[in-house]
């Protein structure tokens, strides 16, 4: 796993070119994994050809030919405290592959080749970016602080059919911080939306791709794209071969965890994902230099039918992790929903941001623990403080799991600090249920079940029969470097306590040094630790207070000062710490021993921390929501066919404004599905879009909406136009960066889709903006979506007299008389109504109190005035069209009634009165304006 104390390196062989003479060269690495005499036999395991592809076969010819070269088995270094005895994982498994560094000359076919991808002559910016490999560490840090909660940490295989399979694709993704593999095989499109949209979310360190899918020259339109769209992701490709979804099946049987063996069931015959996860595991293997124990992992196929799509660019226009305008502030939807406690309830909370739910069941049972919460403050404070001390579970699982191929002292300490963490957490599971013993709720009720597994308490028991009761987590690297020491409970080995004995000692002398040192100079020594200088001497002192204002000269080593404050040491202590260190080298042998031994015992039992951590994570992400809930009015959404929001607001906005952003209503229904939306620049046409779309997110979570009154209809898929910038990096301009973006749309949109269009075809002149406009328009007209368009084209508000489904509503502005210029000022209310703008050439109002001459603004509005006068003349609705759009609203409200209402017989035959009243009142005012028409 990656550790966040040490910084990843590249993972470059002995002997290799430097990354320089590597770039020169084509690809920046060239790692070989070899097979040794032992798995020889696996190297007639089928090759990758699944149905509808051409096979490998060419693959197996080539490696056949290859010459054998000798790679030496890995052994811990000379000197090691640890050479004197095999691994713990040697005697579990036997290791398959070995490491070679070898000279290109001897490089063949079958091995398994890591070629980070040269760089593109047409893509020069590429050079800049920062290439390694993650490595194992052992250092198990597991607090927040010590490295971004979501640094990337996922590496994904990612696999495409061929021939007559083109397009079907196989997904294998697994996070270094937790133990779980997802997979997914999904058919895709030529846009290849889903590959990209899946990779976005998951955001990845690394994404694997078989070698045949980037030949120079001839590469895949898949491996193309990806490339572009993940610039600064690292790139590797392994042989086809290793795409074998006979080993992938193997792979899970051996590796997953009893409780979730139903996925075999679920990919038995999805033979592309299988493929990935053989390529991801033997990669993983290759990088962590270890295995994974048998029967430890949760491995789950996860479909794309369960969650709303949300593409990378709408993610980006809607601000829903990375504010635009400075990515380092939480002006997000993400930072004003986080106040989770713990790393897993921020990635879940994250993951559910970029992936609503569909399922309306799944949504309300969230809500309703939700609503309890809020209910009952007990409950809310009571689980905010358990939940506030649990550790990284999934990190901590991760690490517990794998099996290192070497052991060394870094292992050994990594190994004890997780027991220890271990054990920290599973003292919280009785908290844990304490606090939910009372809940109501089927979902919280749900949770207090999976925490009754008596398998927390069989691992609790087996860990305080070695580890001493007292041992707990501790912050302070000098309080858990004592904790560890002293884990292990007396009498268990003798030599472990002789040692500990010594070691105590060697503090104890090197404490009273610095007493007699104290002494003997006169001076406020005190002891103090860190971790990377061991034990050295620091005095806050005035320098005055000092001879000749200099310390003496038998502090010489490593002196620092800041301000009042000396840090420094001696001869003497330097010694004394390297004596330490070889005590504690010794201790961590010898506990690491028992460790292992206890694991091996509890590792049976294990896998019950899967559902602590889901437990964990999702309460956590549960009580974020009821805490934003406290901090503003929000409400309960219901779930229809209509978006019906009253009085709502914008979420990010309310948290930067000093004054509550202005609410409005909306109501959208099949009847009237599409919405143009005009009004000046700057009236709120933007954030009204970005509001529509954040309130369906959060409902679509499970967290309550910023408004009086909600209902939303489920949106399978949410889209955004509205960025209006060029793309230098894809040569981009405007107007093809909106076409690209609107034909990305039009693809992939379908019924119960949201789409949000803010001003499309600025990019052009205006007769070929409007037609463009009025096309798109009239295709998602056909479609049952719910459409937000935005425009300051008004002559697309005509289209109305075609389609009854179509409403037009505007920003309403207020022109105000400005004394002190004796000219207009317009102010914005904010404020959304039915019906076209009545503003008129709004953008010659701009231009006017801009520093344009006043004779080209005369001249612009008498321009202005003429075209508009001649395309306008003909665009009148007739009598007949306002009938039919009268009748076309009363039935789509009757069937609205029908389905959704939920009033008493009396009130209900009030309102079909009154409906029935509007009708008529409709009905009789186009009766009367079609006889005046007809005179």
């Amino acid at each position: 796993m990656l550790s966040p104390e040490i910084a990843a390196a590249p993972l470059v062989p002995e002997g290799a070119p430097s990354p320089v003479e590597a770039r020169s060269q084509g690809p920046r690495y060239s790692i070989r994994l070899q097979e040794t005499p032992q798995s020889h036999r696996s190297a007639k395991a089928s090759a990758f050809t699944p149905p509808g592809t051409s096979g490998a076969a060419g693959d197996r010819s080539s490696s056949s030919s290859s010459l054998p070269c000798h790679v030496p088995s890995a052994r811990p270094a000379q000197g090691s405290c640890f050479s004197n005895k095999r691994s713990y994982a040697e005697k579990t498994f036997a290791s398959k592959f070995t490491f070679s560094t070898s000279s290109s000359s001897a490089r063949g076919s079958n091995y398994l080749q890591t070629l980070k991808t040269p760089l593109s002559a047409g893509n020069p910016q590429r050079s800049g970016y920062k290439s390694w490999t993650p490595q194992m560490g052992y250092s198990a840090a597991t607090s927040s602080s010590a490295v971004s909660l979501h640094s990337p940490s996922v590496i994904v295989a990612v696999v495409e059919g061929r021939g007559l399979a083109r397009g079907e694709i196989g997904m294998a993704s697994i996070d270094l911080k937790s133990p779980q593999i997802l997979l997914s095989q999904f058919a895709d499109n030529t846009t290849y939306a889903k590959v990209i949209t899946k990779l976005q979310i998951l955001s990845p360190l690394e994404i694997i791709m078989s070698n045949t899918a980037c030949v120079v020259g001839n590469s895949t339109k898949l491996f193309t794209l990806i490339t572009e769209n993940f610039k600064y992701v690292n790139f590797t490709t392994v042989q086809r071969k290793y795409f074998n979804e006979t080993k992938g099946l193997e792979y899970i049987e051996q590796l997953c965890v009893a409780e979730f063996s139903t996925v075999l069931m679920e990919v038995q015959s999805k033979y592309y994902c299988l493929a990935a996860v053989a390529a991801l595991l033997k990669y993983v293997e290759f990088i962590q230099n270890s295995v994974y124990a048998p029967k430890s992992l949760k491995i789950s196929f996860q479909g794309s039918e369960k969650t709303a799509m949300i593409d990378s660019s709408s993610a980006q226009n809607l601000e829903l992790l990375i504010n635009n305008q400075d990515c380092r502030n939480n002006h997000t939807l993400f930072g004003i929903l986080n106040y989770t406690k713990t790393p897993g309830g921020s990635r879940r909370l994250r993951s559910n941001i970029l992936e609503p739910l569909v399922d309306i069941e799944t949504i309300n049972m969230r809500l309703d623990c939700v609503q309890e919460l809020l209910q009952d403050e007990e409950l809310f404070f009571g689980l905010q403080s358990v939940i506030s001390r649990f550790l990284d579970t999934e990190q901590l699982l991760s690490v517990l799991i794998q099996i290192p191929k070497q052991d060394t002292v870094n292992v050994a300490e990594s190994k004890i600090t997780n027991l220890i963490y271990l054990k920290h957490t599973l003292e919280l599971v009785d908290p844990l249920k304490i606090a939910l013993k009372n809940c109501n709720t089927p979902l919280l009720r749900a949770y207090y079940g999976s925490l009754e597994d008596n398998r927390f308490g069989i691992i609790l028991e087996k860990i305080k029969t070695v580890i001493n009761d007292d041992v707990r987590y501790m912050k302070g690297c000098l309080n858990m470097r004592t904790q560890k020491c002293y884990a292990v409970r007396s009498n268990i080995n003798e030599f472990l306590d002789i040692a500990r004995r010594t070691y105590t000692e060697i503090v104890d002398d090197i404490a009273g040094m610095i007493a007699q040192l104290a002494e003997k100079y006169s001076l406020p020594l005190r002891t103090s630790f860190s971790s990377a200088r061991g034990f050295f001497i620091q005095m806050t002192v005035d320098c005055t207070a000092l001879p000749n204002d200099q310390l003496p000269s038998e502090f010489v080593k490593q002196i620092s000062k800041v301000k009042n404050s000396y840090s420094f040491t001696s001869a003497d202590l330097i010694k004394m710490n390297e004596r330490c260190q070889e005590s504690l080298r010794e201790i961590y042998q010898m506990t690491y021993m028992i460790v292992c031994k206890l694991l091996s015992e509890i590792y049976e039992h294990i896998h019950c921390l899967y559902k602590l951590s889901d437990t964990v994570s999702m309460l956590d992400m549960l009580l974020s929501f009821a805490h934003a809930c406290t901090l503003s009015d929000y409400v309960r959404p219901e779930f229809t066919d209509t978006l019906a929001i009253k009085q709502g607001w914008h979420p990010i906005l309310e948290k930067i404004s000093v004054e509550k952003p202005v609410a409005n209503n909306t109501y959208i229904t099949e009847g009237s599905n599409f919405f143009i939306i005009t009004g000046p620049n700057m009236s709120g046409k933007s954030t009204y879009l970005k509001q529509i779309a954040l309130c369906q997110i959060m409902a679509q979570i499970g967290s309550y909406v910023p408004a009086e009154y909600s209902s939303f209809r489920i949106a399978e898929q949410i889209f955004t136009r509205i960025s209006t910038d060029d793309d230098i990096e894809t040569n981009s301009s405007t107007f093809m960066k909106e076409m690209k973006e609107i034909a990305y749309i039009l693809h992939n949109a379908n019924d119960k889709s949201l789409i949000l269009i803010d001003e499309l075809g600025r990019g052009t002149n205006t007769e070929e903006g409007i037609g463009i406009c009025y096309a798109v328009c009239e295709y998602l007209l056909s479609l049952k979506a719910f459409t937000l368009f935005a425009t300051h084209f008004l002559e697309l508000c005509h289209i109305d007299v075609l389609y009854p489904n179509v409403e037009n509503m505007h920003f309403e502005v207020q022109h105000v008389k400005n004394t002190s210029r004796n000219k207009e000022a317009i102010l914005y209310t904010y404020k959304l109504s039915k019906g076209l703008t009545e503003e008129k050439n709004y953008g010659l109002k701009a231009a006017e109190v801009s520093s344009l001459p006043p004779s080209i603004v005369l001249d612009a509005k008498e321009i202005t005035t003429q075209i508009t006068r001649q395309i306008l003349q003909n665009q009148r609705s007739t009598p007949e069209m306002e009938r039919q759009r009268a009748v076309y609203h009363l039935a789509t409200r009757l069937v609205q009634t029908a389905r959704n209402s939920r009033l008493d017989p009396d009130t209900l035959r009030t309102y079909l009165s009154n409906l029935k009243k509007k009708y008529e009142a409709d009905f009789s005012r186009d009766e009367q304006v079609s006889g005046k028409t007809e005179e």
